[in-house]
């Protein structure tokens, strides 16, 4: 029998991603007492609105240093460039940086115990007993020959949109749909500017900046976030936003970076390998459709990753790590499946997105968005406003009221 390679460091959990879902992932487990090594490709910024709810700030104790923005309210804007403000009554949305607070999440990881490394994952393969080996290459070596291996009991893959872990190793991984994304970071304008509030995220339904998603405004204190996002392929990003800078008076702005991404579209159907390896975060597919929201999402779904890795690790016991998906599923799946509806059917053409702008003015539509968004819950309090929304939507659907009309008054 060929002994295993005892000169390599073992541990408990190698987590490969540092971002939200790596970070907490790694956080999480080395609280519980477990060797972990978090592993990070470093000087990657992913392109990012960074808003994060309430439930987020409150569920995974991010302190106010890391918020560079407070949002008290969204303005939608139609194809035809009327507007709806939707104010967030008595509450606000956090706005962060993501390469600061990135860092902050691993720095946070590092003091909870996790040891940290620098380097680019590369394959996973197994030693003579059967264990995981994680081979990557360090980022402090500068011959790109050089690779590392480590050994590893369990294994979460946090490494982004387009997972290397995922597509090694998770089935339907390489056929995940993405939307691509594009941002620029620009300073902020003086204040005084007409059409700039940096207390406000401005989100535009126009198929001629996006013609399946959408683009936007989002102040983050000094700096400000102009992106797009789309499925189409040859559509031009770079041009979208262009022109929204342009259409704001952005264009006049210093333009810091530019970054772009791929976004998954719906998540994976299944996240674990059945042995010891799960993924979590974007390598998971749970960006919120519709929203494209990310950061509360990849949070929750590596906490969740961590609770199955620490329950296989105690156990033994595989079939633990299809435990992280069920749960994200039962407490986020129906959001999921609701939002995945809404941008099908919304998103689809200008006709239909100057409609879901003009039910955005109505009161009861913009108090339960806020409190699902929010407080991450359906609400099922307030069933008479379920249903007065369901008969305006059905109204829009079936052109029984003009795009500016909604309740028998107009949205003037």
């Amino acid at each position: 029998m060929v002994k295993p390679m005892a000169n390599l460091a073992t541990y408990d959990t190698v987590v490969i991603g540092g971002g939200p879902a790596g970070a907490t992932a790694a956080t999480d487990l080395a609280r519980r007492g477990h060797k972990v090594l978090l592993l990070d490709r470093p000087g990657r910024i992913k392109p990012c609105g960074g808003a994060i709810p309430p439930k987020a700030i409150e569920e995974f104790e991010i302190p106010d240093s890391q918020l560079v923005a407070r949002i008290g309210s969204a303005r939608m804007v139609a194809p035809s460039e009327r507007h709806v403000d939707m104010p967030i009554n008595g509450g606000y949305v956090g706005m962060v940086d993501r390469g600061p607070f990135d860092e902050w999440l691993r720095d946070r990881a590092q003091l909870a115990g996790a040891e940290r490394r620098n380097g680019t994952f590369t394959t996973i393969g197994r030693d003579t007993d059967g264990t995981a080996l994680v081979h990557f290459r360090p980022a402090e070596s500068e011959d790109r020959s050089v690779v590392e291996s480590v050994r590893a009991r369990a294994v979460i893959g946090a490494d982004g949109a387009m997972s290397s872990v995922a597509k090694q190793c998770i089935p339907g991984a390489k056929e995940l749909p993405h939307v691509a994304a594009y941002h620029e970071i620009v300073r902020a304008p003086s204040s005084g500017s007409p059409d700039y509030d940096p207390t406000r995220c401005d989100v535009y339904y126009q198929g001629k900046l996006s013609p399946d998603f959408y683009a936007w405004i989002f102040p983050h204190g000094d700096t400000v976030s102009v992106g797009v996002g789309t499925e189409i392929k040859g559509f031009s990003l770079h041009d979208a936003v262009d022109d929204l800078r342009k259409s704001t008076g952005l264009d006049q702005c210093e333009t810091l970076r530019r970054e772009g991404a791929p976004i998954p579209l719906h998540p994976l159907a299944k996240w674990d390998n059945d042995r010891d390896i799960v993924v979590a975060g974007d390598a998971a597919g749970v960006v919120a459709p519709a929203s494209g929201e990310g950061i509360y999402y990849a949070l929750v779904g590596g906490r969740m990753a961590a609770d199955a890795v620490a329950e296989f690790l105690v156990t033994g016991d595989a079939k633990a790590l299809a435990q992280a998906r069920k749960r994200f599923m039962k407490a986020h799946g129906r959001v999921f499946w609701i939002l995945g509806i809404m941008q099908k059917f919304w998103y689809k053409n200008d006709k239909r997105r100057e409609r879901f702008v003009s039910m955005c003015d109505d009161p009861d539509v913009q108090h339960l968005t806020w409190e699902a968004y929010m407080h991450k819950r359906l609400v099922k309090a307030k069933p008479a406003a379920h249903m007065r929304i369901l008969f305006k939507d059905m109204a829009h659907l079936l052109g029984v009221v003009s795009p500016w009309q909604k309740a028998g008054r107009s949205a003037e």
